[in-house]
């Protein structure tokens, strides 16, 4: 899954150094925020002219701020209703500073990055990585889902074009299915003035593009599988959530949330609600 990866792009760190990136995101998916900023701070150190290390550096902070407001548990599980909702949560003004700081930062060096080399695949894939970080923030934390939209349609933009450089940077391919599935949520006279780069709307593209992820990401496998089960319980696919999250489950015991959201699916299972199929 990831020393493949590495060998495309020859401009990226050595070997040694790249896989903090990886040791961070372990982390992070299993639940030891400190310990991923940790690491993704010293890569940063190591590297401050990378974009990517800022890029990631965002999405941690971003995480360990959806799991301090409860966010993942309410939205990504809970009733579609609730991502609607005007009410705002209280997000924490010193992580909203830093994750603005890395975002700025990752914006700046990718720019400078494409400019020699508009093919730049770590360039692009931080670009893509860190206006998605954008997006969930601004719809999720501070509930401007409208702002929000021009951000997703860049993150679609930029994986778009890595994927034109590359189209085996399968990570790319998470945002690209979340674009497919966002559109294809939305009411008809809504998509036909939202355009993204390359998106139909169609949520079974949305999980094809998940699943391909979920199979052979480096990055954001785990988080594909995340996403997938959230897609499969919105859409009452409770068997096919209920595999996602026990896989999840599996690989990263101590992340509680995958734990819970189990058991309550099994519950609902066992209650013989939620229109199983």
């Amino acid at each position: 899954m990831r020393a493949a990866f590495l060998l495309l792009c020859g401009a990226w760190p050595a070997l040694a150094e790249t896989t903090l990136i990886d040791q961070a995101l372990d982390r992070l998916y299993r639940h030891d925020f400190a310990a991923a900023h940790s690491i993704l701070q010293e890569y940063v150190g190591r590297h401050p002219q990378d974009p990517l290390g800022y890029s990631m550096r965002a999405a941690a902070y971003l995480f360990s701020e959806l799991d301090r407001l409860m966010i993942l548990e309410s939205e990504f599980f809970g009733d579609d209703r609730r991502i609607l909702e005007k009410k705002k949560p209280k997000p924490d003004p010193a992580v909203r500073a830093a994750l603005y700081d890395s975002i700025d930062k990752a914006r700046r060096l990718s720019t400078a990055a494409l400019a020699g080399n508009p093919r730049d695949r770590n360039a692009l894939f931080a670009f893509s990585v860190v206006t998605g970080v954008q997006v969930d923030y601004l719809a999720l934390v501070e509930k401007r889902q409208f702002a929000s939209l021009s951000y997703a349609r860049e993150s679609q933009a930029w994986a778009v074009k890595l994927l034109a450089v590359d189209p085996e940077f399968y990570d790319a391919y998470v945002t690209t299915g979340i674009s497919e599935y966002l559109l294809g949520s939305m009411p008809f006279f809504v998509r036909w003035f939202l355009r993204f780069d390359q998106a139909q709307g169609s949520k079974a593209q949305a999980v094809k593009n998940l699943e391909i992820v979920a199979a052979r990401g480096r990055y954001f496998r785990p988080f594909a599988r995340i996403v997938l089960a959230a897609i499969h319980l919105h859409e009452k696919r409770l068997p096919a959530a209920q595999m996602q999250l026990a896989e999840l489950n599996r690989e990263f015991p101590e992340n509680p949330l995958f734990k819970r959201e189990l058991d309550k699916l099994a519950s609902r299972r066992t209650a013989g609600s939620g229109g199983v199929r």
